[in-house]
């Protein structure tokens, strides 16, 4: 008992360091690609907080790729969750600690806040404890109730580590290649019914995993294909892309 109260006593105290520094140092090791930097770009450039999604095993190197001004994120209050709260801290973004479920409803109003204020948000919409690659409906109802679309990315590496968790968390290789690719935002009508909203959860389940497939075979194979488009209009496509981007998150809601 007492080897055990001093590892997570050391895993506080050290985890957060040793996290932030292992992200910082392995990235200064890959060379990065980035597809369709444009689409995030839009965003931050009119300074309009926009929501960005990626999968809960695909989050460790997405420090690198953000470039806005302000970014929040919800991480799960749990031990490790905190850990990774802050490790990310110190690249500058704001953790918000709270629980992933609807029940979680303080985390829900401190993300509204903060998207308030300017920040860009981050969410795992299949995170904190999956199903793996399954977006929850709640990442959808922020951008019902925020009025702003959500962009989707993904990541991957040529050489890399699949690890056997629930995540399938990938852990790219020092020196390796990696690339980031971003989708087509995805925009939410305000007064979008039941059925509508699950058609979005759906169609960003849809890209995400598309995008992933992709980054997984960037390396090893021809160009992306073009990016995945949903039938709209293309003055409503036009319209979305005047808006804006930024928050990182660990967990997401259900």
């Amino acid at each position: 008992m007492a080897f055990k109260s001093l590892k997570k006593k050391l895993v506080a105290w050290w985890g957060p360091s040793v996290a932030y520094w292992a992200i910082r140092l392995l990235g200064r090791t890959m060379r990065f690609e980035e597809i369709h930097p444009e689409i995030p770009r839009s965003f931050w450039e009119g300074g309009i907080p926009a929501i960005g999604a990626f999968w809960h095993g695909r989050l460790l190197m997405m420090p690198h790729v953000y470039k806005g001004n302000r970014l929040s994120f919800l991480v799960s209050p749990h031990r490790d969750g905190q850990v990774v709260g802050k490790a990310l801290r110190r690249f500058g973004f704001h953790a918000i600690l709270g629980s992933t479920t609807r029940k979680g409803f303080s985390a829900f109003k401190q993300i509204v806040k903060a998207y308030q204020n300017g920040s860009d948000i981050a969410i795992t919409p299949d995170g904190p404890r999956g199903p793996r690659y399954h977006a929850q409906i709640g990442i959808i109802e922020l951008a019902k109730l925020t009025g702003r679309p959500i962009i989707p990315v993904s990541f991957s590496a040529s050489r890399r580590k699949i690890f056997k968790t629930w995540d399938h968390f990938l852990l790219p290789y020092p020196f390796s290649k990696g690339v980031f690719i971003w989708g087509e935002p995805i925009p939410v009508d305000p007064h979008g019914d039941r059925a509508h909203l699950e058609e979005r959860r759906a169609l960003l389940e849809k890209h995400l995993n598309e995008l992933t497939e992709r980054a997984d075979r960037f390396f090893d194979s021809p160009p992306p294909l073009p990016l995945p488009q949903e039938t709209v209009s293309q003055s409503e496509e036009q319209g979305e892309r005047q808006s804006g981007s930024k928050d990182l998150e660990c967990g997401s809601f259900r």
